[in-house]
Formats: C-alpha cells, structure tokens, sequence
C-alpha cells in the first residue's frame, strides 16, 4: 500500500512538473514597451513576449554602456581614453573592428579618434562659438587618424602612437546597442520587435498595429531645439538595420558669422560644409548603420553614393538642400529594400 501511494506522488509530482514547463509556452504573448536613457540619449524597445524582460534589457544596455559610453567615466573606452592599462572586452574588440572597416571604405571619413577635433569646434566640452585657428587645428591632426591605434587582440589591450589620441564610439554606439538588444530578445523566442536607441533602430517581423513597422525619415529642418518633428517619408519594413544622421540640428553660428554643423572631416579637421542635409542608411547590422551614415554625412553626395553603391549590404536615403528647398536622392538598393 506504502508503494503504491509514493507511486501516486510520484506521478503527480512530474505531472505537476510537466504542466510548469508547460504554462510559459500556453501564455498569451502580448507587446511590451521598455522606455529609459543610456549613452547620453533615450532608448525605446517594444516586442511581443509572454513576459516583461526590461530587467534582461537594462542588462545588455548596461554590458554597452560600461564597455563603450564616453559619458561613463569608468567605461572601458574611458578608460582607454586615460591610458589606463585596461583589457577590452568582446564588445569593444568588436566595435573597433567594424570601426576599422567603414575607416578603409570610407577612405577615412568615419574614424573614432575624432573626438578631439569635435570637440575643439565646441561640440563636446568647449563652449560653442569657439573658433579654433589653423595652427590649433593642425596641432589636433597629428594625433588623430586610426592609423595611429592598433587592438593587440592576444592581449587584448589598445596601444596608441600618441598618448593625446582619444576615441569616441558616438557614431557607432547606438546602432550596435540595437543589435545587442535584438540578439537578446531573437535568443529568448522574440519574433516581433523593435529596438530604437537614440533613432538607430533594428527591427523585425511585424508591429502591433499592422503587418508591418512604419518608420519615418525625419525632414531635415534648421531647428538646434530639437522641438520640429516632421516627417519626409515613411517607410514600412518588417526586417531592417536603421540608421540615420544629420546636420540641421546640431550646429551654430561663429563669431564671423558662419554656420558650424557637428560633423567634422576627421582628415581636414574642419566641420562639413555641402549640400548634404541628412543621411538614412540601411545596412546589415544596426552598427554598420550607424557608422555608415556618419560617413555619408562627411563625404556628400556624390562620395555618399559611391561608396554605398560598393558596399554590398548596404543602401542610403540622402536629402539634400537646393536653391528650391530639398530634394532627395537614393542608392540602386534602397528600393529594393522599402516600400513606401
């Protein structure tokens, strides 16, 4: 009688067992939204789930922000920054070696050591409005160009030719923190998702209001408020690696006068001054994105193109100014790749 009962436990226990393993795959999955701040802007992450993971999200931004934000003092890339003797993680080794890529193909016009020019033009810890002069400039450009940093990856250190190089992973931060997140939410089961950090966005599948996500490219309006929101376009896209960048918001004008965006020729030292209002630029990854748009943004139009155009996962949405207003131009590929 004694055996046959713990048979009977026995057989309820796994029986209550099987049904736990069971419930989480019978949950109705539904979306949720994760809203916050990180790398010195905001993040908006939405997916369909049968659970809310802004725990597990919160995580993987903060492996990012402690890894590669300039705005995290004991980041490892801060670190780097004060020449420390700090070994980089996987995060970083991989950021560098895409950054080392979109450097070659852009012959030069990404490069993560321009933070010192970008800074001298009053975009980081100078007051705007400061004009540097060609001396002081020339002075920045002998210890800017990745040429001059190379990533021991057996010891997994940074070395640098000049102790004064700085590197700043802005331009390519964000994208790659959206790709962190998708590879996290697609590793728990997540079909549907989207994950906007800072308007770097990764997406996939459909949204939860249609068959589809709607994104918007954003109309390039003078406004250093950030307060106009106008829409060029829209786009709906079920799979896609986002990004955009642009010169209509950040920028000043100096005491002579003239007009200053933020994004600064890394190989002349002087901040762009062409037709080029913004660049959108989709790419196999949000990282690639990322740094693709920025080189786009330096280069112009017409260097835009081509170097798109010989980038095979990629495809680019330019708007332009003209004596008229904008107008638009795009890549072979981007029609290929959105419906408006």
């Amino acid at each position: 009688m004694k055996k046959t009962r713990t048979f009977i436990a026995l057989g309820l226990a796994l029986a209550a067992a099987a049904l736990l393993l069971f419930l989480p795959s019978c949950q109705r999955k539904k979306f949720y939204l994760n809203e916050g701040l990180v790398f010195g802007t905001y993040y908006n992450i939405r997916y369909e789930g049968t659970r809310d993971m802004e725990p597990e999200i919160k995580a993987q931004l903060a492996r990012m922000d402690s890894s590669l934000s300039i705005y995290n003092r004991a980041s490892i890339i801060s670190r780097v920054n004060r020449n420390d003797d700090v070994v980089v993680d996987s995060l970083f080794e991989h950021m560098f070696r895409v950054a080392e890529e979109i450097t070659r193909i852009s012959n030069g016009a990404f490069d993560i050591t321009c933070g010192p020019l970008v800074n001298e033009w009053g975009f980081g810890t100078k007051d705007k409005g400061h004009t540097p002069t060609q001396h002081q400039i020339d002075s920045i450009l002998k210890f800017v160009g990745f040429q001059y940093v190379t990533l021991d990856e057996e010891n997994h250190r940074i070395a640098k030719m000049d102790t004064r190089i700085q590197l700043d992973a802005s331009a390519i931060a964000k994208g790659y923190g959206c790709d962190v997140v998708a590879a996290y939410l697609a590793s728990q089961g997540c079909e549907n998702y989207l994950v906007d950090i800072g308007g770097e966005i990764v997406c996939k599948g459909h949204s939860e209001k249609g068959p589809k996500w709607r994104l918007g490219i954003t109309k390039p309006i003078d406004d250093p408020t950030g307060e106009v929101e106008e829409v060029e376009e829209i786009i709906e896209v079920n799979d896609m690696c986002i990004a955009s960048s642009g010169n209509y918001r950040r920028f000043y004008y100096d005491d002579g006068g003239e007009r200053r965006s933020h994004t600064v020729d890394p190989r002349t030292g002087y901040p762009v001054n062409h037709a080029l209002l913004s660049a959108t630029v989709i790419a196999s990854s949000g990282m690639r994105a990322d740094a693709l748009s920025t080189a786009c943004m330096v280069l112009g139009e017409e260097a835009a193109l081509e170097m798109i155009e010989a980038t095979e996962d990629a495809a680019c949405h330019l708007i332009l100014a003209d004596g008229e207003g904008t107008h638009i131009s795009v890549s072979s590929r981007w029609l290929e790749n959105v419906t408006e």
